[in-house]
């Protein structure tokens, strides 16, 4: 019986017994889980640095706050557009292309950025950050699928907390935004802030053409062939050797269907309200600090680092707290416990040690729960939609941006100021995404 590269038959005759995927090695599983972090860490940096550069380009252009949220809110539509077809691409393509897209994406959004000269290019070429922040969906379809059949028995016993140091690259990520352009920003502007970010997404790219494909998606491409040659019986008794679904692949509507339904639904909306906080807190921190808390821009980036470095440390925790408690009931208590926590920093917090603390605090329980989140989503669908449900929900996070955008944007024009809007947007909707998640059903490991 003749196999491919990665040792999946190329017969379907069937053999006695449950046949095991072949086994990734533990040097290519630690390559794997290093490279998506960078590649991670960069696709945030280009991310973040936008909104972080956002009132320094206001004040270039001479934009008011309504008209800079304005275009935020737009940019998050583009964003939503390019993550949403991200997600059938890559069940189509391949894990390991896809991440070479995704990352490609973003050095190409760093470059074209710098050029920017009005409003209207801005959008368009922001949007294709979208492929960024697609990144941490495919990440998670091949690291779930890579963990599930690795020879590392460490990392296959604890792949939550190992994932965590990989999802953990969005408050590095910004921390790394945060100090690049206190650095550089006096020194070449933001345009050359926007350019200097293309090279290290471009390395990344490079290094990720040495990584292997999933034995998962060989299997499904291999399955794939056999149905479009007829020979369907034989795709089926190979579908059944290995434990895997036997229909035809058929991405989108397999993650509405089934056992897949319930956590699509629940995930999407827990997605979309918890996207408020991550606009308004991460993405547009600085212009919280600034117009909220009246906050120097310098000082604004100082503590940004600092509220940043804490917020990794949340990424460890909630990778470890999902392996040991479930990640589910991780992922509730932490979003509505940040939401709390936002609020007092918003409605009580006086002088820069307490707007600090609380900030950090707040951002410890609001980004770290992503961290058994992302792994909780290549739980709950199989490997012919893993790519495109895991890219789905992340997409409902661009529609949750551009809702928070739209009500702050509306919020500022009736004459409120930004802490009324990071309240009610917010730190309400953290809180009510962590509710939400209660409803999401839990699913075994892979």
């Amino acid at each position: 019986m003749t196999t491919t590269s990665s040792g999946i038959p190329e017969s379907g005759v069937p053999e006695t017994g449950t046949r095991p995927f072949p086994r990734v090695g533990v040097r290519q599983t630690r390559k794997a889980t290093v490279i998506a972090l960078f590649a991670w860490i960069f696709a945030v940096y280009d991310y973040i640095m936008f909104g972080t550069l956002l009132p320094e380009i206001s004040g270039q252009f001479q934009w008011t706050p309504a008209q800079a949220s304005l275009i935020s809110t737009l940019i998050s539509v583009g964003t939503a557009i390019v993550v949403l077809g991200v997600g059938p691409l890559v069940d189509r393509l391949g894990r390991r292309k896809g991440m070479i897209i995704t990352v490609s994406g973003t050095a190409l959004a760093s470059a074209v950025s710098a050029a920017t000269m009005n409003a209207a290019y801005l959008v368009g070429v922001r949007s294709i950050g979208g492929l960024g922040l697609a990144e941490q969906s495919v990440n998670a379809t091949y690291l779930n699928e890579i963990y599930a059949v690795t020879e590392d028995e460490k990392i296959k016993k604890r792949r939550g907390l190992i994932y965590s140091l990989v999802q953990g690259g969005w408050p590095l990520g910004t921390l790394l935004a945060a100090a690049f352009i206190a650095l550089f920003l006096p020194l070449v502007g933001w345009r050359g802030c926007f350019l200097l970010a293309t090279f290290p997404a471009i390395v990344i790219a490079l290094l990720r053409r040495g990584l292997r494909e999933t034995p998962q998606f060989e299997l499904q491409q291999k399955m794939d062939r056999m149905r479009k040659e007829g020979r369907t019986e034989e795709a089926a008794v190979l579908a059944r050797e290995y434990g895997v679904s036997e229909g035809k692949s058929a991405p989108f509507l397999e993650i509405f269907r089934g056992s897949a339904l319930r956590n699509t639904l629940v995930l999407g909306f827990a997605w979309f309200v918890n996207w408020f906080g991550i606009q308004v807190f991460s993405v547009l921190g600085t212009t919280v600090l600034t117009q909220g808390k009246n906050v120097s821009f310098t000082n604004s980036l100082l503590m940004f680092i600092v509220i940043n470095a804490v917020a990794y440390v949340g990424y460890v925790f909630h990778g470890w707290a999902g392996d040991r408690f479930g990640r589910r009931n991780v992922i509730a208590f932490g979003w509505m416990a940040s939401g709390v926590i936002f609020a007092l920093m918003l409605l009580v917090a006086s002088g820069t040690f307490a707007v600090v603390v609380l900030y950090s605090l707040g951002m410890f329980f609001l980004v770290g729960p992503y961290s058994a989140m992302l792994f909780f989503m290549g739980e709950c669908y199989d490997t012919r939609c893993r790519a495109t449900g895991t890219s789905f929900i992340n997409a409902i996070s661009q529609p949750g941006a551009i809702a928070a955008g739209a009500i702050i944007t509306a919020m500022l024009v009736a004459g409120s100021d930004w802490n009324q809007g990071a309240l009610m947007v917010g730190a309400l909707g953290t809180f009510l995404s962590g509710f939400v998640m209660f409803g999401a059903r839990k699913v075994p490991a892979l």
